[in-house]
This record gives C-alpha cells, structure tokens and sequence, in this order.
C-alpha cells in the first residue's frame, strides 16, 4: 500500500467578475492506493492547462453543460505520471505519460478509459494540452468543417496569438488562404508576422474604436474577408462583421472579451444580422468537445507538422501548484502567448 500526500485547489466561490485566488481554497489530503478500483490508476501531476472555458463554467448559468459545482476540486485537463495502477489494467503500466481531466490536484486516481497514453520520444508532453491538444482540436476542425478555407481565400483570427489562435492561422497558410492575425501586443503580432509568416497582423490595442480597426482591416484586406474565426468578440467582432464578403463562414470559438463581466447579464451589441441577412454569411459555435471522438483524425495529420516544424506554437509556462489561480487569472488580461501551463 502506498500513501501520497495531496494538495487540491477546491473551487468555494462563484466570480462576479474576474476569477482569482478568492474563489479557491488550498486543501491537503491522502491518497492511498487502497481506494484503486478495477482499471483505475493513480497519477501524479506534472502539467496543468489552463483554459478560457474554465471562467464560462464558472457562471451561474447553464452553458454547454451546468455550472461547475462548488466545494469540488477544480477540473483541467492534466499531463501526469502513473504512479501506481490496479492488477486489472493490462493498457497502461507504473511510469507511463497520460493526458487526463483530473484536475487541480498534485495526485489523482483516474479510470483509464479517461486517459490518452503519451509518447514524449515523438513530441514534448506539453503539447498534449496545446498544439496537440483540445486547443488543436477545435482549432482544427472548426476551421475546417466549420470555415471550410479555399486558397486565395482571406482569413481573419481575433486572439490569433494565443492557444488556438496559433494553430488556427497556420493551418489557414497551410491551406493557401491570406491570413490576418488580430492580437494585444506589439510582441504578440511580432510574433505573428515573423514567426507565423502571417499576411497581415492588427494590434487593436492601438486603435480605440470599432471604425478604426475597421478601417485598418480593409487596408489589409480590400478584398474583404472571407473566414472569421473569432476567440475574442466584442468590439473587434464587430469591426470583422463590417468587412465580410458574401457567403462568409464566421466560426466563434470564444467571447474572453466578455468573459469577466459580461457572461451571466451579457450586453447585447449592435444588431448585425441584417449583415449575415445582406452577405448570406454563415456563423456558428464550435466547442471542443463536438470532436473528441475524431482525435485520432487530428493527430495523424497534425503530429507529422509539429515534428517537421511545419507548425509553430509558444507557450507561458508558470511554475508552481501554489500559483493556478492567479495563472488563470492570466488569459483575461492577455498576458500570456501561446498555450498557457503550470507546472509542477
């Protein structure tokens, strides 16, 4: 029998706004080997990704699913080390690497038929919650299935430096398609330009209103936009929605825009279907979860890409159980690029 000590981030309070150290309690408890059950494992947790949906499962209101239950620990997915395992398992053995949902906890036991064994000889662990991970997989797939990109074709990303917009930009090159990357920083569309090889990039943090991006959007694109794929909403939204062509795909990711004060009593913005009425333009949601099954799918042909090089991607990787919730606190102020990760 083996016992671990484990630390726990327990979810007490729900956010009105933006979500910090106040809405969580640090507990200590014991994990003991004992309590494996048929097929399960026990992990110990290296890499914790930190996610933008993790604030809208935190509203009062029922989303893709019911409010994130209180006094529970917080979910996440999670790169972890097996660290003991039932007689039953034969898939998995002491030492392996798996991506899990276990959440913030230094232990976990955890069903096997919940975890995705990992090879860190093929591509770095961390990838599985980022360019290899649910990031990519919505990136992926809504942009392909949703966006459906021909080449020539210009695409717009709002957040194209972060998790998902990252991989949304490239794959949209690698389909031929011009590519405007929108992003807060000067380091962040620097990145996109010279790293990405992007074909336009806006930082909208230097323009003020709705009409000035506008109107930057249509010197970078005079032929209009064909594709957006929009993590951000809010005013840069608005500003896309002005400079679609006809028959444009709008694929929305996110809203973090809105994510902090705006998500239980949203503002409602300007009317624009008469614009989708006007374009025939096309918008839907997409959810990661809508894909899970075509994993597999994703990483035949996204795996090859990362080891060849033929993708980029950066990650903020913040050191330090003790730091999650300030770490999530992060993505709404922009501070992190790329996939943002704790690790312990």
């Amino acid at each position: 029998m083996n016992t671990y000590t484990n630390r726990q981030w327990i979810y007490r309070k729900r956010p009105e706004n933006v979500v910090d150290e106040r809405h969580y309690s640090l507990q200590t408890t014991s994990l003991s080997t004992t309590e494996l059950k048929e097929n399960q494992v026990v992990l110990k947790s290296k890499y914790f990704s930190l996610d933008p949906y993790m604030r809208i499962q935190q509203s009062a209101l029922e989303t893709w699913e019911r409010p994130h239950p209180l006094d529970t620990v917080q979910g996440g997915a999670v790169v972890g080390q097996i660290q003991d395992i039932h007689p039953s398992c034969r898939e998995f053995k002491v030492g392996d690497w798996v991506l899990s949902y276990a959440g913030w906890q230094e232990y976990a036991i955890a069903d096997i038929s919940g975890l995705r064994k990992l090879n860190r000889d093929e591509v770095p662990l961390t990838t599985a919650l980022g360019i290899l991970g649910m990031p990519a997989r919505v990136a992926y797939f809504g942009l392909q299935d949703v966006g459906q990109p021909k080449p020539g074709e210009t695409v717009v990303v709002s957040g194209a430096s972060g998790a998902v917009g990252q991989i949304v930009t490239q794959i949209a090159k690698i389909k031929g398609c011009h590519v405007i990357g929108i992003a807060g920083s000067d380091e962040k569309t620097k990145y996109l330009k010279e790293t990405l090889q992007l074909d336009g990039v806006i930082n909208y943090k230097k323009f003020t209103t709705q009409k000035e991006i506008h109107l930057e959007l249509k010197r970078l694109a005079p032929q209009g936009v064909d594709i957006y794929y929009d993590n951000v909403g809010g005013y840069i939204t608005d500003a896309v929605i002005d400079s679609i062509n006809t028959y444009a795909r709008i694929i929305i990711c996110g809203q973090i825009s809105q994510y902090s004060d705006g998500l239980d009593s949203p503002n409602l913005g300007p009317r624009f279907l008469h614009k989708m009425l006007y374009k025939r333009a096309k918008i839907q949601g997409v959810l990661a979860r809508d894909y899970n099954n075509r994993m597999p799918e994703l990483l035949e042909e996204m795996t090859p890409w990362v080891q060849q090089g033929l993708l980029h991607y950066k990650e903020t990787i913040v050191n330090g159980f003790e730091n999650l919730p300030k770490a999530l606190n992060m993505l709404f102020y922009g501070k992190n690029t790329g996939k943002l990760i704790v690790e312990v």
